[in-house]
């Protein structure tokens, strides 16, 4: 009878692990602290298939499809240094109704592309303050703190890497962060200066009637 209640507690538990993880789409060990249930729980469930781990200390439901926010949690959970950009960075701030194939990321010069099968990933090398300037942490629904470039920076950035995604997409970006309020002329302005593009960038501006 006792290995009989062992083996059910241990089956409940269990149950309550896959619950968790269907609620939020990506679990992490401290989840499983504000349940009751020991870290060995995540282990089993891993070893029967049931569970997936993604990335440390990242678990999903085993053969369950990565929407746009788990993608983006499991990889600023392996490339804690990445910094989302471009069009990644538009799409986290809802300035395009794009769905990039590749999920972008600045990395400082000189960085290795991270090796990850999955999600795609498009790295641009950056410099200086041109790397560190404007970034956001933001908490995913999976509570992974995410590193992405403010809307002025991403802007900037567009406008630098436009033969990457086509000066359109960059125009699209300024017009949209200026009418939604997004950014200020004056961040825009302080951005372009650091992305180098001030030149490029002011007479789009000035179409605008964002005269600086």
């Amino acid at each position: 009878m006792e290995q009989s209640s062992g083996s059910s507690q241990i089956n409940t538990q269990k149950q309550r692990v896959l619950d968790l993880a269907c609620q939020k789409g990506m679990l992490r060990p401290i989840h499983l602290q504000h349940i009751g249930v020991a870290r060995v729980v995540l282990t089993r469930l891993v070893a029967s298939g049931q569970l997936e781990k993604v990335g440390r200390g990242l678990y999903r439901l085993a053969d369950s499809p990565a929407s746009a926010n788990e993608s983006l949690a499991t990889i600023a959970v392996k490339v804690p240094q990445a910094v989302f950009c471009m069009l990644t960075a538009l799409q986290i701030h809802e300035l395009t109704t794009q769905l990039p194939r590749q999920i972008w990321i600045a990395m400082p010069q000189g960085s290795h592309t991270p090796q990850i099968d999955y999600p795609p990933i498009k790295m641009v090398q950056m410099t200086g303050d041109a790397f560190s300037e404007g970034v956001e942490v933001i908490q995913s629904v999976q509570d992974v703190s995410i590193r992405v470039y403010c809307v002025a920076k991403t802007v900037a950035d567009c406008f630098k890497h436009r033969n990457k995604i086509g000066l359109d997409v960059a125009i699209e970006a300024l017009r949209d962060a200026l009418v939604q309020k997004k950014a200020s002329a004056n961040d825009l302005w302080s951005f372009a200066k650091i992305c180098r593009v001030a030149n490029v960038m002011r007479p789009y501006l000035e179409t605008l009637g964002q005269g600086i």
